[in-house]
C-alpha cells in the first residue's frame, strides 16, 4: 500500500500573481508614478533579484528609458503592470 501523498499546497496569492505578470522585454506594460495615471511604456530590459524585479521600461517622454522596481511580496510596491 502506498503512502498517502501530502496535501497539495498553493502558493499565496500574490505569489502566483507575480508569477503571471513576469514581463519580459518588448511587452508592452503601465507603469505608476506620482500623482498622475499609469503611463504606457515598452520593457527594454528586466533584471532579477530576490527582493523584485528590475524593468527599464521606455516611456513617451524618457525613450531611453526610466527603471522601475516592483518588489516581491508587497502589492503596494508593484509599479511595472502588463497592459491589457
Amino acid at each position: 500500500m502506498r503512502p498517502a501523498l501530502p496535501e497539495k499546497r498553493n502558493c499565496s496569492t500574490l505569489a502566483q500573481s507575480h508569477r503571471r505578470k513576469t514581463m519580459k522585454v518588448n511587452d508592452r506594460v503601465t507603469v505608476k508614478t506620482d500623482g498622475g495615471p499609469r503611463r504606457p511604456g515598452v520593457v527594454l530590459a528586466v533584471e532579477e533579484f530576490s527582493e523584485g524585479t528590475m524593468y527599464l521600461v521606455s516611456l513617451e517622454d524618457y525613450p531611453l528609458g526610466i527603471w522601475f522596481f516592483n518588489e516581491a511580496g508587497h502589492q503596494d510596491g508593484i509599479f511595472v503592470e502588463k497592459a491589457e
